[in-house]
């Protein structure tokens, strides 16, 4: 599985850290810091954590890999 955020896009909302912690990880009010390829055990949180994003700033499977090329920090 390979995830990308669009931190452009993330307003900080830290939906994420909360469902995938292992995965994302808040620093500071807004700077998020996430695992690319998350570990498989993760997957499905990894899921829940895209679908609940307010800003939908996450892209998983496919999509992301369609995305790894941009410019992603």
């Amino acid at each position: 599985m390979q995830i990308v955020v669009d931190l452009n896009r993330c307003q900080g909302y830290a939906q994420c850290v909360f469902l995938a912690p292992r995965v994302f990880e808040l620093h500071g009010e807004e700077a998020l810091l996430y695992a690319p390829t998350p570990p498989d055990d993760q997957a499905e949180r990894v899921r829940r954590a895209a679908a609940a994003c307010p800003v939908q700033a996450i892209l998983v499977g496919e999509r992301a890999g369609a995305e790894a090329g941009t410019d992603v920090r």
